[in-house]
């Protein structure tokens, strides 16, 4: 029979596998004035059989490339055929589907606006036209083709190639039959014809590494019984609350059998753990997938997956849900800065730099060997808010941590001169970046009140915590990277020579209140030889735990909200490895049973005590009593809240003061409530069971004489006429 000449080139485009929109030759169609055909494509397949009105049929091969031709009666409709994959199951024809994806979805997407973009593109298990399969979708604007590569059809490029949606560049392609726990890829064809294998950046699950394909999943299916929390979380908006997180690595918080834990096992070991101790939140290194165990998850290669080293997305929200109805919050690392280089991932995504910049001048980073990703290209601006409100809605997180942000922010970090490109005005601040976060910031607080935003931000870029009206980049809270770098420093002093370093201790509360900070002893200050917590703490064995006592004690008493990582309330020895799970056995030992005790005990007056935590970034709930003996290596100061006084002293030094005289006006009551030197934490006892109100001439109070403990921290309630 004869063609017309548009199918000859839809057919010559399809046998060179560079068709744009398969779906015109293939499916079902008009015959001329014959009724319908079937087509079918099955490269290098001697014949392909289907069924037809119930009975298994043999189709017509018409071209040797693998077009199978079946004429049908004109009444026949899509539902009336189905189809073979090349693994056996019968299903309904794929090309006989309209899209699952419309206009709206297009428009918003290419304007950066579409805020539930991973309900779009990705695989999505769905009733589409009342038939049961996946519907798949992938942006990749300047392929030549795109192609489906999966179990069903043996990884085979040519067989279910998909249709481009006009200028959006999404492809898109409904496969009747594929149901999740199916693997698969994207096969591209680029301009030059070069074939790339990528798995979905949009996809909910994947393999386990070293293996790379992405997995169909179903995020929509687990029932939910959170929702006290959400509201809870919802009504704390604005209001003051006390934070205290404990920072964790999935992989080597707690091994079983020198295995990693189920996501559901894990959850229940770290409610009980995080109840017991005292905290708050917990903060999980990034759980997205990664091919490299040693990057700790900050080189992301599915954005939208959670790492299948620990379970599947339905155990995640397992573990969400578990935390949230024990009253405990769940933050993720999250890495919007970069991404890795591996070819099967993200990089020149569709033969050209999709994700990233072309320039490497913007679009590589020196410091991790990654790609930056492009922030002024609205689809990849829309990828990675679409992402962060993914994990917020769909996996009920309560927070992100934002990695990195300082890399992010300047166009010359860790760039040499003339390795980078400045702004339009001439700067270092890369403005689509900061474009972003104000955007980024605006639509999480609009859309999920209650939510925390939380920058790792490690120089003084002004404004991360003010609010995007008032210029600001509109995150909740800051890391307080300088405190950490100047209290560690402090204390790997000598004790003997600490009174050189005082300002060391004083200086952080010049800038305080100026951005809502989280103090933190956070993972980076225990890998790559600076050693863990306690084995930066100078002295004998005794000298080192009182000072590590010492400093726990002193972050909490100190403004702002607070974070320890895993290992350190044990007074861990070993650098944190991640193949390593935390040393749990030293609890066997009583200085290290010491330092946990303490560290339970502070936590917990810490959430019974709204000094240490109502007025965290309001210059009222803070005052120094005493900042300049530095001879001594002694500070102390007051915290204060609406009813409540606390007054925090600590010693630096391990000299013991039996009468320490305190200025402090007007006292009418002191009482000790916690000493860092308790006996029970391995401490010498040194308490004050009688504190001397000293007065002047005329019998008005003026200070206090006291017992200073060495190395250590002491907290008193004090009641003012």
């Amino acid at each position: 029979m004869s063609f017309d000449p548009q199918f000859y080139t839809n057919l010559i485009r399809l046998i060179q596998s560079e068709h744009y929109d398969p779906h015109l030759v293939l499916g079902l169609h008009p015959y001329f004035e014959q009724g319908q055909v079937i087509r079918l494509w099955r490269p290098d397949a001697a014949e392909v059989h289907l069924e037809v009105f119930g009975s298994i049929v043999q189709a017509n091969k018409i071209h040797d490339a693998g077009l199978f031709e079946y004429p049908v009666p004109n009444e026949t409709t899509m539902y009336d055929y189905r189809i073979y994959h090349t693994d056996g199951r019968l299903v309904h024809d794929p090309y006989t589907f309209l899209p699952t994806i419309g206009e709206l979805d297009h428009y918003l997407f290419a304007q950066g606006v579409h805020y539930q973009i991973y309900k779009v593109l990705g695989a999505h298990p769905m009733n589409h036209q009342g038939v049961e399969g996946t519907s798949f979708a992938v942006w990749a604007p300047s392929a030549k083709r795109v192609s489906l590569v999966a179990d069903f059809n043996h990884w085979d490029g040519r067989i279910n190639p998909m249709r481009c949606l006009g200028h959006s560049g999404i492809w898109e392609l409904f496969v009747p039959g594929v149901k999740p726990g199916e693997k698969y890829k994207f096969e591209i064809k680029t301009h030059t014809g070069e074939i790339l294998v990528k798995a979905d950046p949009y996809a909910f699950s994947s393999e386990m590494r070293p293996s790379t394909a992405s997995v169909v999943a179903d995020v929509d299916r687990f029932a939910w019984s959170d929702q006290n929390w959400i509201e809870q979380r919802t009504k704390n908006k604005g209001q003051s609350t006390p934070l205290n997180i404990y920072e964790v690595h999935l992989g080597s918080w707690k091994l079983e059998n020198n295995q990693w834990m189920n996501y559901r096992k894990i959850a229940h070991e770290l409610v009980n753990y995080c109840k017991e101790m005292g905290y708050t939140h917990v903060e999980l290194l990034p759980i997205s997938e990664h091919p490299l165990d040693e990057s700790w998850g900050y080189q992301v290669s599915g954005y939208y997956a959670v790492s299948s080293r620990f379970g599947t997305p339905e155990d995640f929200q397992y573990f969400v849900n578990h935390l949230h109805t024990h009253h405990i919050g769940v933050i993720l690392d999250w890495v919007p800065g970069h991404f890795p280089t591996d070819e099967f991932s993200l990089s020149r995504f569709d033969g050209t730099s999709l994700y990233e910049h072309m320039d490497p001048r913007q679009g590589f980073h020196p410091h991790w060997n990654t790609l930056i990703f492009n922030f002024g290209r609205k689809e990849v601006s829309n990828f990675l808010i679409g992402n962060a409100l993914f994990w917020m809605k769909q996996m009920h997180v309560d927070g992100l941590r934002v990695d990195a942000v300082a890399s992010m922010l300047y166009l010359d970090y860790g760039r040499e001169h003339g390795e980078w490109i400045p702004n339009k005005y001439g700067g270092n601040e890369n403005l689509e970046a900061i474009e972003f976060f104000k955007h980024l910031n605006s639509i999480v607080h609009q859309r999920l009140p209650g939510v925390l935003m939380i920058a790792e931000e490690s120089t003084a870029f002004p404004g991360i915590t003010h609010s995007v009206d008032h210029g600001g980049l509109g995150f909740d809270y800051k890391w307080n990277m300088g405190w950490m770098n100047d209290t560690l420093r402090y204390f790997s002093k000598d004790m003997l020579f600490r009174h050189y370093h005082h300002n060391d201790l004083t200086f952080g509360l010049l800038y305080a209140f100026t951005e809502r900070f989280i103090l933190v002893l956070s993972h980076d200050e225990v890998v790559h030889g600076k050693k863990h917590l306690i084995s930066k703490m100078p002295g004998d064995l005794w000298q080192k735990f009182a000072n590590l006592r010492l400093l726990l004690t002193y972050m909490m008493c100190q403004p702002g909200k607070k974070l320890v990582f895993m290992g350190g309330e044990i007074g861990q020895w070993d650098e944190w490895y991640c193949k390593h799970g935390v040393q749990w056995h030293l609890l066997q030992f009583p200085y290290h049973q010491g330092i946990q005790t303490c560290v339970k005990d502070i936590n917990h007056l810490y959430l019974s005590h709204r000094a240490l935590w109502e007025r965290d970034f309001d210059h009222t709930g803070f005052e120094w009593v005493d900042f300049a003996d530095a001879q001594n290596s002694v500070i102390s100061y007051l915290r204060k809240s609406t009813h409540e006084y606390l007054l925090c002293v600590h010693n630096f030094i391990p000299q013991y003061h039996e009468n320490y005289f305190v200025r402090l006006r007007n006292v009418q009551q002191i009482h000790e409530i916690f000493n860092s030197d308790a006996e029970k934490y391995g401490g010498s006892g040194k308490h004050n069971t009688h504190i001397t109100i000293v007065r002047d001439g005329s019998g008005y109070p003026i200070g206090l004489t006291m017992q200073i403990a060495p190395l250590a921290t002491m907290i008193f309630t004090i009641e003012f006429p």
